[in-house]
């Protein structure tokens, strides 16, 4: 309700803060009158965010998640913070209260919450203190007033956020919406935001009689308010709404768009890495996919009869899809490799993801390196494999880039790759990823969408400023800039 920062008077080209807990401190004794204040402490409890979901064919998976979320303000403890000066007695009763152990515990002075910061960061308008301003890329196409259906008509567009506007995905999605030569709109929501223009859209287009067909992932953490929210006021304006299947997260980011034109239907297709999300859209990198290629719309219409209708799906063109088979994909593709290699011809393979745990990728990563596959991984978060190993990785090297954006694109490409070499995909290598979650991988098929990718990853093997290089023991060791 109140920020964590209150800014107080300071003069010109200064600026003061106090922090929330010592305005509280000096106020007191005016909220306990009567009462002789013997001392002031602050601490911050840190709850377990997860909560269970047993859903039963019979049960309502919205009402679920929102009794979850309810629940998870009183999850359990997992971690006090507080002020050193803490007499052990209270320590002790919160200890006993909470339920928690002394691996729990973490006394600090001004201890700080870094969701926090935000605020701080936001209040102040020093231009030194913050990222320079970069504006982001447009075409032409996508471009208020021009029109975007010959613009995809004239060629597969390949968008990367968020050095590419975001607006881009907006203005597709609003422009379905008020053209009255749109038929339909089939669409997947992971991460809604509380004001989102996209879902603002499809509520128009459902309300103006087109076929708006929309599935919203209720178990995206920490957004389930907005997409519960947003679930039911699609549902009021006449939407087809649907929560996915039982048992699965639906993780993958599709857009079909259904146009009546002159020569017939054309269905007008988005594939992502990354959210429908304005907010994200800002600061997550991703790469996104325009297309009308009737190979990919019949494969997206595949996937969406599959969400909203539970239909088994037909054989697809391009698209790969989880729990189904795409870690087999992905194995087949370094197998590929790895027989490349064997043979005596060049091999390479290139990947960057958010995390690679999964156990059967990375022995046949091992292997591939040991063929003589050269591999290169960009993975910012957590690695299971161990690069450069004698006799088992010599061959694989490790890159983690955390910067300005959060590196949230999963780009992959193969030297020998059968059909395709470069694939995108809205999954990392990770077994839930691969088991747990409805994901698709997709690739890209025009060769001057394909060198767009190549330059994107050789910029990222290149980086000797913002790249820390994983050792064989797990530990990272920053790039040093050279030139």
């Amino acid at each position: 309700v109140v920020s964590r920062f209150i800014q107080l008077p300071a003069a010109e080209g200064q600026y003061a803060f106090i922090l929330l807990e010592h305005v509280l401190r000096r106020y007191l004794p005016r909220l306990y009158q009567g009462f002789e204040i013997v001392s002031t402490h602050a601490v911050r409890v840190t709850r377990d965010a997860e909560f269970g979901l047993v859903r039963r064919r019979n049960e309502d998976l919205l009402m679920t998640i929102e009794q979850g979320v309810r629940e998870r303000r009183m999850g359990d403890a997992v971690r006090l913070q507080y002020d050193p000066d803490l007499p052990k007695e209270l320590l002790n009763q919160l200890v006993e209260e909470l339920e928690i152990g002394n691996d729990d515990l973490y006394p600090a002075k001004g201890f700080t919450a870094f969701t926090d910061l935000f605020q701080l960061y936001q209040s102040l308008n020093v231009p030194r203190l913050r990222d320079r301003v970069q504006v982001p890329l447009s075409f032409s196409c996508f471009e208020r007033g021009h029109d975007i259906w010959n613009g995809i008509r004239n060629g597969d567009v390949l968008i990367f956020h968020p050095y590419h506007s975001f607006d881009a995905v907006t203005h597709f999605v609003e422009e379905a919406a008020k053209d009255p030569k749109v038929l339909a709109i089939k669409m997947t929501l992971y991460r809604v935001s509380s004001n989102s223009p996209i879902a603002q859209a499809l509520a128009r287009a459902a309300e103006a009689g087109k076929e708006v067909s929309v599935l919203v992932e209720l178990q995206a953490r920490f957004d389930e308010e907005a997409n519960i929210t947003w679930a039911r006021a699609l549902e009021e304006v006449g939407a087809h709404v649907v929560y996915g299947l039982i048992g699965y997260k639906t993780h993958c980011k599709l857009c079909l768009v259904v146009r009546q034109e002159t020569d017939g239907i054309r269905r007008y297709c988005h594939l992502s890495t990354g959210n429908y999300n304005v907010r994200t859209g800002a600061i997550y990198s991703d790469l996104g996919l325009f297309t009308c290629r009737e190979d990919f719309a019949e494969d997206l219409t595949e996937v969406f009869n599959l969400l909203t209708g539970y239909t088994r799906p037909q054989k697809f063109h391009h698209v790969v899809m989880a729990p189904t088979r795409l870690r087999e994909h992905f194995i087949r593709l370094i197998e590929h490799e790895t027989k490349q290699a064997g043979g005596g011809r060049p091999a390479r393979i290139i990947a960057k993801m958010n995390s690679l745990v999964d156990r059967a990728v990375i022995e046949k990563l091992y292997g591939a390196s040991q063929a003589g596959v050269e591999i290169d991984l960009v993975v910012r978060g957590m690695c299971s494999l161990r690069p450069g190993v004698a006799g088992l990785s010599e061959r694989i090297r490790v890159i983690s880039i955390v910067d300005r954006y959060l590196e949230h694109a999963r780009i992959f490409y193969f030297l020998n790759g059968e059909p395709h070499s470069f694939w995108l995909a809205s999954s990392d290598w990770m077994p839930r990823n691969f088991d747990r979650r409805i994901e698709i991988a997709f690739p890209i098929i025009e060769p001057r969408l394909q060198a767009k990718l190549k330059e994107i990853l050789d910029l990222q093997l290149a980086d000797n400023t913002k790249a820390w290089f994983m050792q064989p023991d797990g530990s990272y060791v920053r790039g040093r800039a050279d030139g």
